[in-house]
């Protein structure tokens, strides 16, 4: 049984965990300074009690920013991604917010096709923005209000 919860500043070694199994974004103590930001909402994506994909994301004004989203690579490929992504999109617009923002990078093929498949589209770049040197596709979508 797949389901989507809010996760709380208890959950950060889950969340440090997954994140170590997977793109190593962030320290401990990065992710504790997430959940102490305004605006920002953790999502986990759960199999039976087993976390398998993050999402956080922090609300500015009428904009969504996705500071981090990942799913287990055990799970990649079978709809969980798209799972939590049609959440987040659905939850930005129940808060009427305008667009959703996001920084990938530009050898990240994958995570690139991933997003386009959501309307994301490129309009910007920050380059050499990332430690190995790549640059920082920033991708936007806009949302329908209703």
């Amino acid at each position: 049984m797949i389901s989507i919860k809010q996760i709380n500043e208890k959950d950060i070694d889950l969340c440090y965990e997954l994140d170590s199994n997977t793109i190593s974004l962030w320290s401990k103590k990065q992710w504790a300074n997430e959940f102490k930001k305004e605006g920002t909402k953790i999502f986990g994506l759960l199999i039976k009690n087993l976390v398998i994909g993050i999402c956080v994301f922090q609300v500015v004004l009428d904009e969504a920013q996705i500071n981090y989203f990942v799913v287990n690579k055990k799970f990649r490929e079978k709809g969980c991604g798209s799972y939590l992504m049609s959440f987040l999109i659905k939850k930005c617009e129940k808060l009427n917010l305008k667009k959703i923002l996001l920084e990938v990078s530009h050898v990240n093929v994958t995570a690139e096709r991933f997003y386009s498949r959501f309307d994301f589209s490129t309009v910007g770049i920050r380059k050499n923005y990332y430690k190995d040197g790549s640059h920082a596709l920033l991708k936007e979508k806009k949302l329908t209000t209703k």
